[in-house]
């Protein structure tokens, strides 16, 4: 008797052996791979065998640039995050935890294009099709351009999508839709990858836009296979605490433009909608107390003043070091600068950081801020509303210049700001007071 053929399958990653393992070599997950059936396994080999077209080289210079047609979503905030607008032809991928406001958004942004006259197609694997009209009557999204689709087979899908016009897609969620000539169950690796590979074919073909929410694991990634994020043009990560009105999208993977970008939203009783005004969300200057310090960093392209906290206190047992928003390796490097460089005895004394409004610090333009909270904290002394503090510290204790300083002090001026601690004198003279600090002794200095 011919000996069974068995192959097993991650289904974190998609890497395939001939041999049980406890842990995937591929992506370190344990208890992960799953034996595949032997319809699987001649799915597999039948897509894989699949005749190719063949195509030539051609010299660089000879290819015809062509020109990336966009729309407005009608919503400035996901018009930044995917630079400029809705690319045609796109794929593009959301995910966020469970609350977060995915399908909130996106039902929003389906209604703001078929109140233009679009015709729109929500396609919903978890919700039926009266649930989510109530939602688009809260919402304010319903109208007759807005087809819904309460559907998790991929062909009949494909069908409705041939049937009819749509200028964008929605499918909420990708780990809910299966194809019929995929042998395997709704969510899987073969299911993810058949079915994104069918809509990819879709939105290039017809060069229709198409929305993908995906479902993320624990740890915060989405779930499925990784191949998922390599096969779509963009992919978009919603950030945020579920019980803040705060939320940031924040743009991971971009064909079509920056990944530096992020879209600013706010929820309320009508949904998600962009965040009107960004000054003083993230501070504020009337309750601004011994500890805290204020800095512009840079989202994107836009500047954001933002409080930055510290807490000092005695320690009983063993101290601790603990922040929420900002690199906790960089605030003991920071530490440790601080008690060599000012002898200051920071080894004996709890640190707490927190940066105001959830937020998350992803540059280093906010050393100097942390560090003038600390000796703020540390002194119980309070510093000046109207200060900012920007600057890079480096571990020989020198303070060191951070891009688009120009930008944030122009933005710090139009928020009503009077000083700011600098590493050195900005090229453009400003309506704003310069103070230079290129050294930690200087901060001492000046406080």
């Amino acid at each position: 008797m011919a000996k069974k053929k068995t192959l097993y399958e991650c289904q974190n990653c998609g890497f395939q052996t001939t041999g049980w393992i406890g842990k995937c070599p591929n992506c370190n997950s344990w208890d992960s791979l799953l034996e595949l059936s032997n319809e699987q396994i001649e799915y597999l080999k039948k897509t894989s065998n699949k005749k190719r077209v063949t195509s030539k080289a051609v010299a660089i210079t000879d290819i015809k640039s062509e020109e990336i047609n966009r729309f407005s979503s009608n919503s400035k905030e996901l018009d930044l995050v995917l630079g400029g607008g809705i690319v045609l032809g796109s794929l593009t991928l959301i995910g966020g935890s469970p609350g977060i406001g995915k399908s909130t958004l996106l039902l929003k942004i389906a209604g703001n294009i078929a109140n233009n006259g679009n015709d729109v197609l929500y396609v919903s694997g978890e919700e039926s099709a009266s649930q989510i009209k109530l939602r688009g009557n809260r919402l304010g999204a319903n109208s007759k351009n807005l087809y819904l689709l309460a559907e998790i087979n991929m062909e009949n899908i494909s069908e409705e999508i041939e049937n009819h016009d749509f200028s964008l897609i929605i499918i909420d969620s990708i780990q809910t839709i299966y194809s019929n000539e995929t042998p395997s169950v709704p969510g899987s690796v073969t299911q993810v990858r058949a079915v994104t590979f069918e809509l990819m074919r879709i939105a290039k073909s017809k060069d229709i836009p198409i929305f993908i929410i995906g479902h993320i694991t624990k740890d915060g990634s989405i779930a499925g296979p990784r191949v998922l994020e390599h096969m779509v043009d963009t992919v978009l990560y919603f950030e945020g605490d579920s019980n803040s009105d705060l939320r940031l999208l924040r743009s991971f993977k971009n064909r079509f433009g920056s990944t530096n970008e992020v879209g600013i939203f706010e929820m309320d009783s009508s949904g998600l909608r962009d965040a009107k005004s960004m000054s003083e969300r993230f501070f504020n200057k009337e309750s601004l107390q011994a500890g805290s310090a204020l800095t512009i960093i840079m989202e994107g392209s836009r500047p954001i003043v933002i409080e930055v906290q510290a807490l000092v206190t005695p320690a009983y047992a063993n101290p601790k070091r603990s922040s929420t928003g900002f690199d906790t390796n960089r605030l003991n490097m920071l530490l440790a600068l601080l008690e060599k460089k000012l002898d200051l005895p920071l080894g004996t004394y709890d640190i707490f950081i927190n940066v105001v409004g959830g937020i998350k610090i992803q540059e280093t333009s906010a050393d100097l801020a942390i560090i003038a909270s600390i000796l703020s904290s540390f002194r119980d002394r309070k510093l000046s509303a109207k200060t900012l503090f920007i600057g890079e510290v480096s571990l020989t204790g020198e303070v060191r210049d951070v891009p688009n300083m120009l930008q944030r002090l122009k933005e710090a001026k139009t928020q009503g700001f009077t000083n700011a601690i600098i590493p050195s004198k900005p090229i453009e003279r400003l309506e704003i007071k310069s103070y230079i600090a290129n050294s930690v002794e200087k901060i001492i200095e000046w406080m």
